[in-house]
C-alpha cells in the first residue's frame, strides 16, 4: 500500500528527543528520506547527514544540545500554540480543537507525555492521511509558525533547522530570513498575528485511520 506521507513521520522523529530508542530508528529514518522525491537531492543529503551526526554522537553530547535548544529556549519551544496563544485561555480551547481532530481521525494519544500541539505529534498525525494534499492542506495552518521556528533555529547555526526547510519545501514556500536582524524581521510578531486553530483545516477522507496512537518522545 502506498503511503505518501511517511516523510512527515521521518521528519517527526528527527526532531524527538535523541534517546537511546529513538537514534537506534534512525536507519529506518534514513529509508525514507532516500525515497522521497518531493525533498530536493541537495534537501535530502543534508537531512541524511544530520540523521548520521544524531546516530553517532556522543549521546551526552545530543541529548544536552535538544535540551539547551528547545526546553531551555522558550521562543523554539516545539509547541506550536506558545508561540500563538501564549499562557491565555484561547491556548486551552486551541488545544481541545486539536485534540477533537485526531480523535475525529481515531488517533488517541495513549501513552503520550506530550501536549497535541508538539510538533512531533503534529508531524506523526500528518503521516497517516492517505494522499499529500490533504496533510499538506493542515500543514499549512501552523506554516506561519514552523517558518518561524525554522529561523531562529538557523540563526543559532542549529542542524535541526534543516528539517523546518524540509517542511517549507514540501509547501513549496521560500525560508524566512534568517540573517535578518530582529529589528528588520520580528519573528514573534509575525508568528502571533495569525491565530492557529485547525477549525478551517480541510477534512481527511473517511478512510484516513492510524494504525497505533501517536507516541510522544
Amino acid at each position: 500500500m502506498n503511503k505518501p506521507n511517511l516523510v512527515y513521520r521521518a521528519l517527526s522523529h528527527l526532531l524527538m528527543y535523541p534517546d537511546d530508542a529513538m537514534r537506534k530508528a534512525l536507519p529506518e529514518v534514513r529509508d525514507i528520506l532516500r525515497e522521497e522525491r518531493r525533498l530536493s537531492e541537495p534537501t535530502r543529503r543534508a537531512l541524511l547527514g544530520f540523521a548520521e551526526d544524531l546516530e553517532a554522537g556522543d549521546g551526552w553530547d545530543v541529548q544536552e544540545t535538544y535540551v539547551t535548544l528547545f526546553d531551555r529556549t522558550r521562543s523554539l519551544s516545539l509547541h506550536i500554540f506558545e508561540h500563538v496563544h501564549g499562557e491565555s485561555r484561547d491556548r486551552g480551547q486551541a488545544m481541545v480543537d486539536l485534540i477533537e481532530l485526531y480523535q475525529k481521525q481515531g488517533l488517541v494519544l495513549e501513552g503520550s507525555s506530550e501536549l497535541p500541539d508538539y510538533v512531533p505529534l503534529f508531524l506523526e498525525f500528518l503521516s497517516v492521511y492517505d494522499t499529500a494534499e490533504e496533510a499538506l492542506e493542515l500543514l499549512k495552518e501552523p506554516l506561519h509558525v514552523l517558518q518561524a521556528l525554522g529561523a531562529r533555529l538557523r540563526q543559532h547555526d542549529s542542524a535541526y533547522g534543516l528539517v523546518f526547510s524540509a517542511i517549507e519545501e514540501l509547501v513549496g514556500v521560500r525560508s524566512l530570513i534568517a540573517t535578518q536582524t530582529e529589528e528588520e524581521v520580528d519573528i514573534d510578531q509575525a508568528w502571533q498575528e495569525a491565530e492557529v486553530r485547525f477549525l478551517d483545516a480541510g477534512a481527511p477522507s473517511a478512510s484516513c485511520r492510524p494504525q497505533t496512537a501517536a507516541r510522544g518522545n
